[in-house]
């Protein structure tokens, strides 16, 4: 253990250094502007559009009527608000160097006749952020395709859980583990929630909470160069997006009730600790508890989150973003085979709701996780973002459920017992943002550094095969007297790893519509000696290209990528004695398409055709010899429409087609077949319209998802039915309260995931949320 030291102040060091070495460079000539909008009435002013006359300045203040120009020249102006049929407001101010001037503004309308007058800046539609290219970089802009899912649609939807969530993503499908994390697939290949505000997140085995979330986005593509083989699968990244501080007092307490038992409270409390607004505290925290709709099955969780911003100078700005989450439930069961003639779920003869397995067989797991980081300004143009990161992971126990079909009426019982485990994930990042230009080429450089570093500890015991019932008799579900008086644990070492990481991008503009993005990063992995495992170092190029055309400037972008994803594998002993060392397993993905943002932000679409392959995977030929040349293809379509055709009605759209195929492989029996966990197509919509006048505020909305279907095993020999379900809400919306109830699949379907697992029939959600 003393190489952490070592290693870690070493870092911190380069990281000082070259801190220092920019700072030297930092001139301060530039102000900033910042206030509060609010109504007659005092209401927050959201959605305004404010410019600073005679100037390239302009912005839009958020929902809690908040706004801020920063980098502004030293200079007197004339500030702008204008709403059509209303007396246009303005006020002279004087932007002095190194300083902030902050305003406070109310206009001569009240709440209720601004949201008439203003067009809304839609945020269903709106794609801003910082994370996916780790600049700021609108959507026209950036090669690589991305969706987000805001938290506007959560409410609307009454999510209460982050699977259902993700689906608003176009050809998102999701399960979950046995071990209780969530699988999330795209484009032929699975990931978790493994980005949380850009940094890793490990939710594999505590899962994640949805209360927290400001907006999930879903990445596109393996992301190695800017994330990395730990946040990136080879289909793309999906990263969380928590809510921040802000300089109001506001308070949200939400109430969801429903069937199956479901009772869940949430509350959303945000204040400033100072009257200067320097140190801003916002806490999330939810109680979550519920049935399953099976016989046997529950679900209990518990989040605190509390964050807080502190602005030490103007300058220099510190957040600390922490979260306890514990989770106790039950896990779904999961078929390791099936017997000859059995092909799909419909073919077992167990009814629909019935459990194998009692819910005294449980899992208990806990997980903390505190990211900190500093942000600072060495220049107008350049700032320097100094990341931490630690999560601990823990599972207390975790009683899994597994089943072998000998028939369709008999069926193997047995179950596994996890824990205790301990994970533990450390990381330190420093990333440097700029722009400059060379000539008349404009840049958007980022360049940056990782150390990341991982221990735990793995506890596992089986109980083998408990017994054998026949399904259509009356039988009792195993219990866990049962399990405990036969399953035998043993403790299992886990290697320490680490890794170091440097990476840069950067963003040509040759002219306003052409520009180009060129990316690369150097990974070097080591995986440390355990026990009489030896360990192994591996180094990984990871690059990243991509090229846009805006046909029209701020509405329409051509756009073609080449992204690159890896997965380090460790040395193989050969059936000869000798050793195969591999090198990392990597995915190149050629990309092209087009990105429309037209109709003042009322329309939002991106067509994109992908083609992702793998070619030195691992197998082993007939005589046991690891070869790294194994092939496999994921190609396909990705289309998404958002759109807000007139006031009240948004419309979001999703349909992907992907044929992912086993090219190469040990078993050449699966040459030429669909991936497991890969549905050739999937669609998603959700419509829905807000009142305007007559039952104004009032409003419905209806969706649904199809989902193709989808293989369990690369055999083809057992596979779940493609399905459709269709949902539908009602809701009412004041500034000071909220109502809203939810029907979840309308059309009682019964469908399985990928997995073969059963999900869950008709139900409802109630909501009632306050708002002071």
């Amino acid at each position: 253990m003393n190489y952490l030291p070592l290693k870690t102040s070493r870092l911190l060091f380069s990281i000082s250094f070259l801190f220092s070495f920019l700072s030297i460079f930092a001139q301060q000539n530039n102000g900033k502007i910042k206030g509060i909008i609010s109504t007659s009435d005092g209401k927050p002013a959201a959605d305004v559009n404010i410019i600073l006359k005679d100037s390239k300045y302009g912005t839009t203040s958020n929902e809690y009527g908040a706004f801020e120009f920063a980098k502004v020249k030293a200079n007197s102006y004339t500030i702008q608000i204008s709403l059509s049929g209303y007396e246009t407001l303005e006020q002279e101010i004087t932007v002095t160097e190194n300083e902030t001037k902050t305003l406070d503004l109310q206009l001569k309308v009240s709440n209720k006749e601004l949201q008439e007058v203003i067009i809304k800046n839609n945020k269903m539609i709106t794609k801003k952020t910082d994370y996916v290219a780790r600049m700021p970089l609108n959507n026209l802009e950036n090669p690589q395709v991305y969706s987000i899912v805001s938290k506007e649609l959560l409410k609307e939807q009454i999510v209460v859980d982050i699977r259902n969530a993700v689906q608003n993503s176009p050809g998102v499908t999701t399960k979950i583990y046995p071990s209780g994390g969530l699988e999330i697939s795209f484009r032929g290949f699975s990931t978790g929630v493994n980005a949380r505000n850009g940094m890793e997140n490990m939710t594999g085995r505590s899962s994640i909470s949805i209360d927290n979330a400001e907006r999930i986005e879903v990445l596109k593509g393996p992301s190695g160069t800017l994330f990395g083989s730990s946040v990136s699968s080879f289909g793309g990244v999906v990263n969380l997006v928590t809510k921040k501080p802000f300089e109001a007092k506001k308070t949200e307490i939400s109430y969801t009730g429903g069937s199956f038992g479901l009772n869940r409270i949430a509350i959303d409390l945000n204040t400033p600790l100072t009257q200067d607004n320097k140190v801003l505290f916002r806490l999330n925290t939810s109680y979550n508890t519920e049935q399953s709709f099976l016989d046997y099955g529950f679900n209990k969780t518990f989040l605190f989150a509390p964050s807080l911003i502190f602005k030490a100078t103007e300058r220099l700005t510190f957040t600390l973003d922490t979260e306890m989450y514990n989770t106790n439930n039950t896990r779904p069961t999961y078929g390791r085979s099936y017997a000859a003639g059995l092909t799909n779920p419909t073919d077992l003869l167990i009814d629909y709701r019935k459990s194998l397995f009692h819910d005294d067989l449980d899992a208990k797991t806990s997980s903390a996780k505190v990211f900190v980081q500093a942000e600072y300004k060495l220049a107008d143009n350049w700032k320097s973002t100094t990341l931490f990161s630690f999560i601990d992971e823990n599972v207390d126990h975790s009683y899994q459920y597994y089943t072998v079909w000998n028939s369709s009426t008999e069926v193997q019982r047995m179950v596994s017992l996890f824990g205790p485990i301990y994970n533990q994930f450390t990381n330190i990042q420093e990333n440097i943002n700029g722009e400059f230009s060379t000539g008349s080429i404009k840049h958007k450089l980022l360049t940056g550094v990782n150390y990341r570093f991982t221990k735990g500890t793995f506890t596992y015991g089986t109980t083998g095969l408990i017994d054998v019932v026949d399904v259509t008799q009356p039988f009792d579900p195993i219990r866990k007297k049962q399990v405990d008086a036969v399953v035998s644990q043993q403790n299992w070492g886990v290697p320490d790893q680490e890794t170091f990481s440097i990476y840069a991008s950067d963003v040509i503009s040759f002219t306003n519509s052409l520009s180009a993005m060129l990316s690369l990063r150097l990974d070097n992995f080591v995986q440390k000696k355990l026990a009489d495992t030896p360990g192994y170092n591996q180094t990984a190029l990871s690059p990243k290209l991509g090229l846009v055309y805006q046909l029209v400037k701020d509405q329409i972008s051509l756009f073609g990528n080449y992204m690159n994803g890896f997965q380090n594998a460790g040395p193989v002993n050969q059936p000869d004695g000798s050793l195969l060392i591999l090198k990392p397993i990597y995915a190149n993905q050629y990309e092209g398409g087009v990105k429309v943002e037209a109709f003042d932000n009322k329309l939002s679409t991106t067509l994109s055709y992908y083609n992702i392959t793998i070619d030195n995977a691992t197998r082993t030929n007939s005589d046991g010899i690891t070869i790294q040349d194994g092939k496999q293809v994921s190609k396909g379509l990705d289309f998404e429409l958002i759109a807000n055709p007139f006031a009240g009605l948004n419309l979001n759209a999703g349909y992907a087609h992907n044929d992912n195929r086993i090219v190469k492989s040990s078993d050449a029996s699966i040459e030429g077949n669909k991936a497991s966990g890969a549905p050739e197509n999937v669609f998603n919509f959700w419509i829905s319209y807000k009142f305007q006048n007559t039952l104004k505020d009032f409003g419905l909305g209806f969706g649904g998802n199809y989902v193709d279907k989808q293989y369990k095993f690369e055999d083809q020999s057992f596979y779940s039915p493609s399905y459709s379900v269709y949902n539908a809400t009602v809701f009412y919306d004041q500034p000071n309260w909220r109502i809203g109830l939810k029907f979840n699949n309308l059309n009682n379907k019964k469908y399985w995931d990928s997995y073969g697992m059963a999900q869950t029939p008709s139900n409802f959600a109630i909501n009632l949320t306050i708002k002071f």
